[in-house]
């Protein structure tokens, strides 16, 4: 679904983001993307949304070609891809409701059912109670989930979720990551970046770890192992 075919990504300053770097996700995968602050895991989500584009090198999401991709078609690209941003960006000034909202508003989405979709998120992400509430008057833990929320509003196929349990306690972000593989498991495709160590090694899901934009260790959960030998055994 998602292919890195040799990317570099070198910008203006010198600074290689990103190093010659190939993988491949398929449809599904709930992947970690692992690496040092600096490292290059912004810059692979920025690539993937097409806000920006690779020094050389191929990305394709499904039948999309984004190094190829008309501008115009930009923002199609984008309703397929869901952004949980590390710093959130939701709108101070509207309440949590108001923020779901406003990516289906730009969108021309028909206003019912806009209001159905809305109502539908905010009791899937478990804020139903704060949906009238401004972001100041929430914790930590619900901002995380009406960011993920706004995420969801075009019910994207992939999900990419920057940090999202970096400024979270330990509990808090297990209910985050809880949330994460329901929606995983309702079939939508997440990469994850996280410094949470405890959280990698505990659900050893696939994990991308990256170094100084190089792409160091394509780590396979065991599980995936499991599966892909009895598939051989089966041959």
């Amino acid at each position: 679904m998602i292919r890195f075919e040799h990317v570099t990504k070198q910008y203006t300053t010198g600074n290689t983001a990103l190093d010659d770097v190939t993988f491949t996700i398929d449809r599904g995968d709930f992947v970690f993307v692992v690496g040092p602050s600096g490292s290059g895991k912004t810059t692979l989500f920025r690539l993937l949304i097409r806000d920006a584009l690779p020094t050389s090198g191929g990305i394709y999401i499904g039948d999309w070609d984004l190094v190829n991709l008309p501008k115009n078609k930009i923002h199609q690209l984008r309703k397929n891809i869901g952004v949980v941003f590390q710093d959130l960006k939701l709108l101070r000034d509207r309440t949590i409701y108001e923020n779901i909202m406003f990516p289906l508003e730009v969108g021309n989405i028909e206003t019912q059912e806009a209001r159905n979709r809305v109502e539908d998120i905010i009791d899937r992400v478990g804020i139903t109670e704060h949906r009238d509430k401004f972001p100041v008057q929430l914790s930590g833990g619900e901002l995380q989930r009406a960011a993920i929320a706004r995420a969801l509003a075009f019910s994207p196929e992939i999900l990419l979720a920057d940090e999202p349990t970096g400024n979270l306690d330990n509990a808090t972000s297990w209910e985050i990551i809880k949330l994460l593989q329901d929606i995983n498991a309702s079939g939508t495709t997440i990469l994850m970046a996280t410094h949470n160590a405890d959280i990698v090694n505990s659900l050893r899901n696939r994990t991308l770890i990256i170094e100084k934009g190089k792409l160091t260790k394509d780590q396979h959960s065991k599980h995936k192992k499991e599966e892909h030998k009895a598939h051989k055994d089966n041959k």
